[in-house]
């Protein structure tokens, strides 16, 4: 499966964060606000982030490959989780995170 994509196509880009070996992961542009159900928020004492940059859980990885499926948490409601299936695009995405051992990416 290709994750390079010509840009008229993917106009983003997933990037792994000090992994030079690893190919960019062209996503359509809506993945930058899709992102965010991907993330692992910062530890309390940990150093934020550049902007543009994100940690995912590798545990989370293989969840949502094993399910299919995010579960997403009402920022206005933190009690209950609405699971919604990964679509195509972020299904590639999560195999490339899986495939290269990504753990932290930028996007751009």
């Amino acid at each position: 499966m290709s994750t390079h994509h010509p840009n008229h196509l993917h106009p983003v880009y997933a990037h792994a964060v000090g992994r030079p070996d690893v190919p960019p992961c062209g996503m359509p542009a809506r993945f930058r606000t899709d992102i965010a159900y991907f993330l692992t928020p910062i530890d309390a004492g940990e150093a934020r982030l550049p902007l543009g940059e994100y940690k995912i859980d590798p545990a989370n990885v293989q969840e949502w490959l094993n399910t299919g499926v995010l579960s997403l948490v009402s920022p206005l409601d933190a009690t209950h989780a609405t699971e919604v299936e990964i679509s195509e695009d972020q299904e590639r995405f999560v195999h490339w995170l899986r495939d290269h051992s990504v753990d932290r990416v930028r996007v751009e």
